[in-house]
């Protein structure tokens, strides 16, 4: 005997059928059955319908429930059915560049004649004294570098436990980090890049680096223009779940190797801070009535970078404040700012540059275990090692271009130590102590630096030196600032020429493992807008007069220097500094390093930056 389940609602607002199952009892178990189904009295006539009719209508009744539920939920992850279900495919545009061409090629409101840029009527102004925090400062300003930049929110350092509260994601992108001040000591030097108690600052040569730019060409498909190349190849094919989900509707938004906005403050802010600290110096050149020679390159973002410095140190107008040279940045042209350009070695591969063989080797380490995890979220086409390298550096080049990337968020504190080590890899073993031609490379700009202190023409041009721009006009003598700007190939080939052996202590950097302590870090030394000063000196406590090598705030030591002895300043005498750097110069031959035909036997080294013998 069966009774008929009774509904407890006593409201039936409903627009579906209701399934009353009977309830059997067999054996003294019960069991449900789907015997006749009792409609609400509201709904007539139903009773005669089919039994399979009412239950299809039921089942997508439950079905579309379902989907209003999902919908419902759906910022949430949380779901009735299975994700699978509702994944979708990458709209075909995901990949695709994304470029904002500004100004527009021909405005229709541009009327110069309505916009002059002087109307008269300036007001009184009156310059005031020259700044000179290096010289009469009792603390010396830092620089953090991350302005205009967001740190991914798992970081931030809002969100982080004190732990892990050392470590900055901005800091852990090798070269392609944003500079900033070197803590107090990092370089084994317990004294700051203002002048000593005892000493008068009297010049300085500075040498720096571009700002933060695009990546390079997207086309040649590698690195972030590859991998955004061959998801939108693939789009059609893809799915992406979990944190990768951003990418559907994900474009290319990087142009190419130009500076970026972030990367023109970069030199900006550089410019504005070397002249609150020698801005004094400037008082040379209004005493011997000549202006400033500054140098840069030809290339776009070495034109960019040395026009910005120079608005942050002179502010506009430019005109009539100083001079600047621009030297070609070409093929077969001599440009101790651009030395590989003319040496014939650095292009063959794996002799010159032969730094990426050790990055990969590493990169297939420190990601071995990321590639999987990544992969789980994206369905459609196989992730290798170079495709989530390139994710790490997209993370870079997007936050320095456009403030903030989501792919910083998909790597773990590990993983961009690991990162950051690739690039320490690639540029030891390519251009600085580690590489064969990273001497030659540099010595160009030493013998030129050695030429400015001594204030002596070089006698002869066997180098990367042009012998027609080394004339008193465009390579003067006798001035008390010097601005060169480079590339950071040509930071770390000048600190390898200078013999500064400090950076090269630890020796050959292993690729299976990383060392818990390094002396060579590209992030230190050759990160976005890195700068060198060499600092010129008059003390009271030395007989002759002193330099100093400041990288990024930080002072090296130079007593591995021939002739120059500890100091708690990182001081050495400009006349032993320069007897040692003539030597280096000697030892270093140009033309063997950049067009002699040597081979590198397997297993060698250097640290010394130079071929073997």
């Amino acid at each position: 005997m069966t009774e008929p389940m009774q509904l407890q609602d006593s409201q039936r607002d409903l627009t579906l059928p209701v399934f009353i199952p009977e309830v059997k009892r067999m054996g003294g178990q019960s069991r449900v059955y789907l015997g006749n189904l009792t409609l609400p009295s509201s709904y007539p006539g139903s009773a005669q319908r089919p039994l399979f009719l009412r239950v299809g209508a039921a089942f997508f009744a439950g079905f579309f429930v379902c989907l209003a539920v999902v919908a419902q939920y759906a910022s949430s992850n949380k779901s009735c059915l299975p994700s699978s279900l509702f994944t979708e495919l990458l709209p075909t545009h995901v990949g695709t560049p994304e470029w904002h061409q500004y100004p527009p090629a021909e405005p229709t409101n541009a009327f110069p004649s309505m916009f002059p840029s002087s109307v008269g009527y300036p007001g009184p102004t009156q310059a005031g004294a020259e700044p000179g925090l290096a010289a009469t400062a009792p603390a010396y300003p830092l620089h953090s570098g991350l302005v205009h930049l967001v740190s991914p929110t798992i970081f931030s350092q809002d969100n982080v436990s004190a732990k892990i509260k050392e470590f900055d994601i901005f800091r852990s992108w090798g070269s392609l980090s944003p500079w900033y001040s070197i803590q107090r000591g990092k370089f084994g030097i317990d004294s700051g890049p203002e002048a000593p108690d005892t000493c008068n600052i009297t010049g300085v040569h500075l040498l720096h680096r571009h700002g933060a730019r695009y990546p390079a060409d997207h086309t040649k498909g590698t690195g972030p223009g590859g991998f955004a190349s061959k998801l939108n190849m693939n789009a059609k094919n893809v799915t992406v779940t979990g944190p990768l989900s951003f990418l559907d509707d994900w474009t290319y938004k990087l142009g190419n190797e130009g500076l970026t906005p972030f990367g023109r403050s970069q030199l900006y802010d550089l410019g504005v801070s070397m002249r609150m600290r020698y801005g004094f110096l400037l008082k040379n050149f209004s005493e011997t009535n000549t202006l400033p020679v500054f140098r840069t390159e030809s290339q776009t973002r070495m034109l960019h970078s040395a026009q910005h410095f120079a608005l942050g140190f002179f502010g506009y107008p430019l005109e009539g404040q100083y001079l600047q040279q621009i030297m070609i940045e070409a093929k077969d042209f001599n440009n101790t700012l651009a030395p590989y350009r003319s040496c014939a070695n650095n292009q063959v591969p794996g002799g010159g540059y032969r730094g990426q063989p050790y990055a990969d080797t590493w990169k297939a380490v420190y990601l071995k275990d990321t590639v999987p995890r990544l992969q789980q979220y994206l369905d459609g086409f196989e992730l290798d090692v170079e495709d989530v390298y390139a994710m790490q550096e997209l993370c870079a080049f997007e936050s320095v271009a456009l403030g903030y990337s989501k792919f910083c968020e998909l790597f773990t504190e590990k993983e961009w130590k690991g990162f950051d080590y690739s690039y320490d890899l690639n540029l030891w073993y390519g251009v600085a102590w580690g590489s064969p031609v990273g001497r030659g490379e540099g010595i160009g700009y030493v013998q030129e630096l050695v030429s400015r202190l001594t204030q002596t023409p070089i006698e002869t041009h066997n180098s990367s030196t042009n012998a027609t721009l080394h004339n008193s006009v465009t390579f003067p003598f006798g001035h008390s600032l010097y601005v060169d700007a480079t590339h950071e190939v040509v930071v770390l080939n000048v600190l390898t020429a200078l013999n500064l052996s400090s950076f090269a202590a630890m020796g050959p950097l292993p690729t299976d493992h990383l060392p818990e302590q390094r002396t060579f870090r590209t992030a230190e030394l050759a990160p976005f807008a890195t700068n060198v000063q060499f600092q010129l000196l008059s003390c009271s406590t030395e007989q002759d007069p002193q330099i100093r090598v400041i990288v990024n705030d930080g002072v090296v030591p130079l007593m591995s220097l021939k002739g120059c002895r500890e100091h708690p300043d990182g001081m050495c005498s400009i006349h032993a500094f320069v007897d040692a750097q003539m030597e280096n110069i000697r030892d270093t031959d140009w033309n063997f390093v950049c067009n002699a035909n040597w081979t590198i036997p397997d297993g060698w080294e250097t640290t010394t930056g130079y071929p073997p013998l």
